[in-house]
């Protein structure tokens, strides 16, 4: 510091202190003795004045209103909000469809606009179908064809019953002159013998007999010949009606693709994402645009693991959408996942690669929401939502689950009398792999907690 400096300082101090001296003088005049001893109480410090009493009021009113309210907040709490389970993990979700052809062609109109409304079974798109035309004139023409080898076939089998009989007739006509013939021999035998008839008229008689049963053998082969060609005209017909019924089929089927050239929508909705234009070939399968049924929305909302431990499938939920402030929406708990959203990625975390960081896990819980009429058209998939489920009921008991089909269809099989049947062996558990030193023991006391799954 310098000298300039502490000459100013000791100036500063000697003026306080002469101020400070002076009142003091001033107390004692001139030629009047002080006092000889103060007064008492005079050396005493001096008291406060009282406070604000406004101050105190206000003080122990904002007390009371902060009491009132933690009281408040904790009595809410207390009924309500432990029971609320929140996430804002939730997004509006519908079962979207996307219009694809079934048959190729080039598109020669588009019936439809973006972000129109469609209804079910509306035309959406037109393709070329001057091709499918001619194939089912074909097919049609096949099967007029053959419906006339079906025809054919029968009338053949007709004629051939009728050649068949005419046959039989000949037969019993052939068959009645034999027996004919042979009785005359019979008859004119002894007369020869007798000399009342000549050898020569014996003779005669004879051979009329054997031509007459040369004839029945060739009417009775001709019987069984007609027979047996049944059998073949019977398996023509079959064969034309077979031929006949693959000709139909296909002109169904080109039916069917005739149809098809004419896109239609499945479901009702409104027309989103839509990338057809005239004029392009469309191949079977090809994305042409998607359907969204916005009347249908439905909420999936992720939840910690920590919170769906008390969740159960009817409990209420209240849902404020971000597109909709100040406008909550009711709804229900429909159903919970059977896993974790790890669980169905396309690529699942593996946990047993030495280095393990626990995350919490979530679970998509789908709710049903009760959307006014008024509010439907402004619910679209994909907005932002926060769920609150009241899980105030929790300690009721879940419901049960739907048995297994396996286990469903064990269960309704007779038990025979005197056998048991054996439980199901348990199984692994998700994404984790039992290996030659795994044991599975199948008959673990119901209601313990151990799986009866022994690693070595």
């Amino acid at each position: 510091m310098s000298t300039a400096a502490q000459a100013r300082l000791e100036t500063s101090a000697q003026s306080i202190d002469t101020a400070t001296r002076q009142p003091e003088e001033a107390k004692t005049a001139p030629g009047t003795a002080a006092p000889s001893a103060a007064p008492d109480g005079a050396n005493r410090p001096a008291q406060k004045a009282p406070g604000n009493p406004r101050r105190k009021k206000l003080a122990i009113g904002a007390g009371v209103l902060a009491l009132i309210a933690a009281l408040g907040w904790g009595t809410q709490w207390w009924f309500v909000g432990r029971f609320i389970e929140s996430t804002d993990d939730a997004y509006l979700q519908a079962d979207s469809m996307t219009v694809a052809p079934k048959v190729g062609g080039y598109v020669t109109e588009v019936l439809v606009r973006d972000n129109e409304t469609v209804t079910l079974g509306q035309p959406l798109v037109k393709l070329d179908g001057r091709q499918y035309q001619a194939a089912y004139d074909e097919a049609q023409a096949t099967v007029a064809a053959r419906e006339a080898d079906v025809a054919r076939a029968q009338a053949e089998l007709g004629q051939h019953a009728a050649n068949i009989a005419q046959t039989r007739a000949e037969l019993e006509s052939a068959r009645a002159n034999a027996a004919y013939s042979a009785g005359q021999v019979k008859r004119y035998a002894p007369l020869v013998a007798t000399g009342a008839e000549t050898d020569e008229r014996l003779a005669e008689l004879r051979n009329a007999s054997t031509r007459a049963d040369a004839t029945l053998k060739s009417n009775e082969a001709s019987v069984d010949a007609s027979v047996r060609q049944t059998d073949t005209l019977n398996a023509a017909l079959a064969q034309a009606k077979a031929q006949l019924s693959v000709a139909q089929a296909s002109a169904r089927k080109a039916e069917l693709d005739l149809a098809d050239t004419v896109v239609k929508s499945t479901l009702a909705g409104r027309v989103g994402d839509r990338a057809v234009r005239v004029g392009q070939f469309a191949q079977p399968g090809t994305r042409l645009l998607t359907v969204v049924p916005v009347q249908n929305v439905y909420l999936t909302a992720n939840f910690k693991e920590t919170q769906v431990g008390h969740m159960r499938p009817g409990q209420p939920v209240t849902v404020h959408v971000d597109a909709l402030p100040g406008e909550p929406i009711h709804g229900v708990v429909d159903s919970l996942s059977p896993g974790t959203g790890a669980q169905f990625a396309l690529l699942p975390a593996q946990n047993a690669t030495g280095n393990f960081t626990k995350i919490v896990q979530r679970v998509p819980v789908r709710i049903r929401l009760e959307v006014p009429e008024s509010l439907r058209t402004v619910l679209l998939p994909g907005l932002s939502v926060t769920a609150d489920v009241d899980t105030h009921g929790r300690k009721e008991s879940a419901p049960a689950p739907t048995p297994a089909p396996a286990k469903a269809a064990q269960a309704a099989l007779p038990t025979p009398p005197g056998q048991s049947i054996a439980p199901l062996a348990l199984s692994a558990p998700l994404n984790s792999t039992v290996g030659p030193a795994t044991n599975v023991n199948a008959h673990a006391t119901p209601g313990s907690n151990s799986t009866g799954v022994q690693r070595g």
